[in-house]
């Protein structure tokens, strides 16, 4: 099996996994990786299908890695940006919500506010949706490429 397999299949059973874990709500999400309780496995989990989801995408379909027409072009530069903000998500959530449980609470101020909480679910939503949009269309232009 050559990388690009290997690359593939890791991100699909690694995306796969975490989607299971979330869905059924498992213990391991909520297992503590700090003696104060602070720091959930859930985030790392959830951080990783945020990486592998839009990997995925990437390593399946040859045009979004290597693009030769031009709509291609814009959706494996959307792709990247994605997978850019997967890597970047926990950074990012940390800095809106000032703790790596991704807790929001009514202050005044943005950082753990409702404000930053808004932004963190349209970040995180964001990577998820795009990268099925992303797909999607793919699927959507092979209906009217041209034989």
């Amino acid at each position: 099996m050559n990388k690009r397999k290997t690359y593939f299949y890791t991100a699909l059973i690694l995306t796969l996994s975490v989607i299971i874990l979330l869905v059924t709500g498992s213990s391991l999400l909520t297992m503590s990786l700090s003696s104060d309780q602070s720091i959930p496995l859930g985030t790392f989990i959830t951080w990783a299908g945020m990486v592998s989801l839009p990997l995925t995408i990437y390593w399946s379909v040859k045009e979004l890695r290597n693009p030769t027409k031009k709509i291609n072009i814009i959706l494996s530069a959307f792709l990247k940006i994605i997978i850019a903000f997967g890597i970047l998500w926990v950074p990012i959530a940390y800095l809106l919500s000032g703790n790596l449980s991704f807790t929001f609470s009514e202050k005044e101020t943005f950082q753990g506010g409702q404000a930053a909480m808004r932004w963190f679910w349209r970040l995180s939503y964001g990577i998820g949706v795009g990268s099925l949009l992303t797909i999607i269309t793919y699927w959507i232009s092979l209906l009217f490429r041209k034989r």
